[in-house]
């Protein structure tokens, strides 16, 4: 940006970018000298943002704290993107509040040059997606969700407010080790000192979030996203499935998701250990393998195995 207006806008977004910026810095960043650098920040106040000069070694440029910033400006590259990350967000069930995504992108909209608005508009018109909305995602309260991010970046324990799945209410001390967002819900796992264990909760049944003073060390090679996927996946269901594949696990991971069940490494081979509601969902499943597999239980598997292979056979045969 070489126009004077320009340079004025740029300086505006290093500011808001970090929190004090050296003169020298900014003159560096800017390609100016520093009596240029005053004078642009005195233009910026002169438009009503308050721009605060400090001297001394660590002073510099810097916003007064708390101003409100005047709606965002973006690059056309930077546009597209928010858009696409809230539509994949509300496609996803991926936002907090109910229609706090639509609301985002509404703004979002009102504040984009009227040509890139148009292009975007023409974009989300014929933009499709594979990946479908689950049928009844559960968003999390935005401070439930920010109060626990907090707290497994600070690494403290928290106390949760709790309602289980039978709707009972109760008081959960926890070491959240991390949140994991999966199949349209939000989770949180981590040591549940009522139960001595590592558990996992959903967000949308957390009424609170209470800090405690006390701080914990998250156990080494812990993977949230393995935790929450492989406990959901051993949910007691209907039917124990046990099944050998003819292929190594790193390949097998390839076909079945985590949530699917435990995949383990046997004889040369892979071992899926799961649980399933409907057998005829797991009977698809294996079919779809490019591996030959073995049924080790349960016997019904078998034969709703036979009862989808005549099917292919019969729908082969039409004509």
């Amino acid at each position: 940006m070489s126009h004077p207006a320009g340079k004025v806008l740029a300086l505006l977004e290093l500011l808001q970018a970090h929190h004090t910026l050296p003169g020298p810095e900014l003159a560096r960043r800017l390609g100016v000298d520093g009596r240029t650098v005053r004078r642009y920040a005195d233009t910026l106040a002169q438009l009503g943002v308050p721009v605060a000069a400090t001297r001394g070694r660590y002073g510099g440029y810097r916003l007064q704290p708390g101003y409100k910033l005047p709606p965002l400006m973006f690059t056309e590259d930077e546009g597209v993107a928010v858009v696409l990350g809230l539509l994949a967000a509300d496609r996803l069930g991926l936002a907090t509040e109910r229609y706090a995504g639509a609301s985002a992108l509404a703004k979002l909209r009102r504040v984009l040059p009227a040509g890139l608005a148009g292009r975007i508009a023409a974009l989300e018109e014929s933009l499709g997606f594979t990946l479908r909305q689950p049928r009844s995602p559960a968003g999390a309260a935005t401070p439930v969700l920010l109060a626990l991010g907090e707290a497994v970046a600070g690494r403290y324990r928290v106390g949760l407010a709790y309602r289980n799945w039978r709707g009972g209410r109760g008081d959960r001390d926890l070491d959240p080790y991390g949140v994991v967002f999966h199949g349209g819900r939000w989770y949180v796992t981590g040591r549940d000192h009522a139960r001595g264990q590592i558990r996992t909760f959903r967000l949308d049944r957390i009424g609170s979030v209470t800090p405690r003073p006390n701080t914990f060390e998250v156990p080494d090679g812990f993977d949230p996203v393995v935790q929450v996927t492989q406990g959901l996946a051993s949910v007691p269901y209907r039917w124990q499935v046990e099944v050998r594949i003819a292929a190594p696990p790193d390949q097998v991971r390839s076909a079945i998701p985590p949530t699917a069940g435990t995949l383990r490494e046997r004889d040369g081979g892979t071992r899926l250990d799961c649980r399933a509601e409907n057998l005829d969902g797991m009977a698809r499943m294996l079919a779809g393998l490019p591996w030959p597999f073995t049924v080790d239980a349960p016997d019904e598997l078998r034969v709703a195995l036979a009862a989808h292979a005549a099917r292919l056979a019969d729908y082969a045969g039409r004509r």
